[in-house]
Formats: C-alpha cells, structure tokens, sequence
C-alpha cells in the first residue's frame, strides 16, 4: 500500500469513525467520574474499537461468504449507508445508525459505558465495521491484513486522544465549533459513500 493510498485510507476511516462526534456522548456519560475514572473509560473504549474492527477485518470475507453476498453488493450496500450517515452529519444530527433515542436513554441509566454505548455502536459502529471489512478485501490476505492492522491501531489512537481531550476541546471549539467540523467531515463521508456506490454498481454490472 503506497504511502498516498494508506493516508487517504486512514483518513476515511477515521471521518467514518467520528471521533470528534464521540465526545460529547462521551462527556455526557462520564459526567459523574472523577479525571481518573474518565481516562479509564477512555481506554477501555478504544480497546474494545479495536478489537471489535480488528475481528470485523479478520471474519468479514467468511461472513459474506456465509450469506451468500458479493463484495460488489456489500460495497454498494455500505456506500448507500454511508451516504445516510453522511447527511445526518451535515445536519449535525445524531446518526440513528448508531444509536436510536431510545437506546441513548437507556445508555444514562448504565454503570459502564465502555463498551456499549461508547466503543458499540458510537465509535465501532455499522459505517465502521462496513469499512474495515471492504478494506481488508483489497488485497491477498497475508501481509494486506498487517497492514489493516496498522491502520485501525492509528484509527483508534486518534479516537483515543479526542476521547482524553474531550473536555478541553469542548471548551475550545464549543457547540458551534464542533458542529462546523462535524459537518465537514459528514461532506468527506458523503464523497466516500458516492465512491463505494458508484464502485459496487461498476463491478455488478461488469460482473
């Protein structure tokens, strides 16, 4: 993987991610924990993101294989929910493909937020596991899947400093300010849907 095409590829999934959208959930849910207790969260989180993405690159051509789905109609599939995913963020509406209101209540009544809602589905969620599933079917298994690793290691790192920074980066940009790069990044998510789209409909009809 060339070092332009492994920038852009990380980049994409980090705007997929959506870190900087995590915290203020983020925030909300750990409003109640001392600094210490909030950076173990943090790190539970991310390690949790890993993990799921990292299973999610490692399983996913079994999976489609399993129900019988082509890679072409999976990519068309995940350009068409990035596409939603990516509008919701230029509206600076919370995506409801991560989580409904309804599941938002019931994540304020949790003890631990760690794993659900933080890490699944807000950081680690459809968009994202989608991404790293096509992603790691762009090349021959081995070594291609070292470097999925790697990009989804630097995709978590990012995640976790935007968690640990939540607070002074709330302060700083405000509502207004995160609003402003929350739409931005959704602009990057609908030109990454419109590729995936157009690609899936290419190798269908070439197919």
């Amino acid at each position: 993987m060339d070092p332009t095409t492994l920038l852009k590829t990380i980049v994409s999934l980090i705007v997929v991610v959506e870190p900087l959208g995590a915290a203020p959930l983020f925030l909300s849910l750990t409003h109640n924990q001392t600094t210490a207790q909030r950076n173990h969260t943090a790190r539970r989180a991310i390690v949790a993101v890993f993990l799921i993405l990292l299973i999610s690159a490692l399983t996913g051509k079994l999976l489609l294989e399993l129900f019988g789905i082509s890679l072409a109609s999976f990519k068309a599939a995940g350009g068409i929910l990035f596409l939603f995913m990516g509008l919701e963020m230029i509206n600076a509406q919370p995506s409801r493909s991560r989580q409904t209101p309804e599941e938002a209540e019931e994540a304020e009544h949790r003890d631990d937020v760690a794993i659900v809602p933080i890490a699944l589905p807000q950081l680690a969620g459809p968009g994202a596991i989608g991404s790293v599933i096509l992603l790691a079917q762009k090349g021959p298994f081995f070594p291609h899947i070292l470097w999925v690793t790697g990009v989804i290691a630097v995709v978590c790192f990012v995640a976790w400093l935007c968690l640990r920074l939540a607070a002074p980066m709330g302060k700083a940009l405000g509502k207004t300010g995160l609003n402003i790069m929350t739409r931005v990044m959704g602009l990057i998510v609908v030109a990454v849907a419109v590729e995936f789209i157009i690609g899936g409909i290419k190798e269908l009809w070439l197919g």
